[in-house]
């Protein structure tokens, strides 16, 4: 059965906040739930690309408030959460924003102000988010959080140990919070997704697997939310191999991690055509 958005106190529906809102799943997920009728919160580090997705939105006829913040500054968004939420109160919190980094041939670890960036987030300040909206949903007795997160969370990856390690970070979070909020009837959703047809995505040079459209990954993340699955792996299988990984061995596993290559295309560079997939 479908989850049916809660009523605020004058009996209107509360709204959907989602972070990252500027560009890949989360501009999906916008529309998504603008179809679906649901008043929208987006944020964004990109105001010009944001706005452009609230006018998207907007034409379905809901109503949608922009706010264009960076999250590494975890203060400000945790301000930021509790003063939108104030205002009207968020039913739907979907941290969807996230960056993904990795080091470079040429370096044996990854830049200490890379993995500072990625800790902060893709774990610290979703992290510290969703701590501020189960503050308030525990209060008001419902409301459910998603955070979006990776199948990298799943291996020790040697050339991306700030974004594998961020998102396992997250992922363990998320299972924390989900025992926690679950008694208090909010809802928690860790959301890991294979390679999705992002921006984030396409500067990685190399085989993707099973590549998702952002608005197929957004599909499955509002149903996952719809039937209260507290962990969303997708493409299925991921959730296969995540089970291989458990019961092969250390050393193995060592060994065929500490093998595997990839690269990708610096930051604001577009990558080729036969870089894309």
């Amino acid at each position: 059965m479908e989850a049916q958005p809660s009523q605020t106190m004058n009996g209107a529906h509360g709204r959907v906040l989602i972070t990252g809102a500027s560009g890949g799943i989360g501009a999906e997920l916008a529309r998504l739930y603008a179809r679906k009728g649901r008043n929208l919160l987006l944020w964004g580090r990109d105001a010009g690309r944001l706005e452009a997705i609230a006018r998207d939105c907007r034409g379905c006829g809901v109503n949608v408030t922009t706010r264009a913040l960076d999250l590494q500054d975890g203060h400000a968004a945790i301000a930021a959460y509790r003063e939108d939420d104030a205002a009207t109160p968020i039913d739907l919190a979907i941290l969807a924003a996230g960056l993904g980094d990795m080091k470079t041939a040429d370096d044996v670890t990854e830049k200490a102000e890379m993995v500072l960036e990625l800790g902060l987030v893709n774990y610290a300040t979703p992290s510290a988010m969703a701590a501020a909206a189960a503050e308030a949903m525990v209060r008001r007795g419902h409301g459910h959080i998603v955070l979006i997160g990776s199948v990298a969370a799943f291996h020790a990856i040697p050339f991306a140990a700030a974004y594998s390690g961020s998102k396992a970070g997250l992922k363990r979070f998320s299972e924390s919070l989900h025992m926690a909020l679950a008694p208090h009837g909010v809802g928690v959703t860790l959301v890991s997704p294979g390679f999705v047809d992002t921006a984030m995505s396409r500067r990685v040079v190399g085989f993707k697997p099973f590549l998702q459209t952002p608005a197929s990954a957004a599909r499955q993340i509002a149903h996952a939310v719809d039937r209260g699955q507290a962990h969303l792996v997708f493409p299925f299988l991921f959730s296969i191999l995540r089970f291989v990984d458990v019961i092969v061995p250390w050393p193995l596993k060592r060994w065929i991690l500490s093998r595997l290559k990839a690269g990708q295309v610096p930051r604001g560079q577009a990558p080729q055509d036969g870089q894309k997939k």
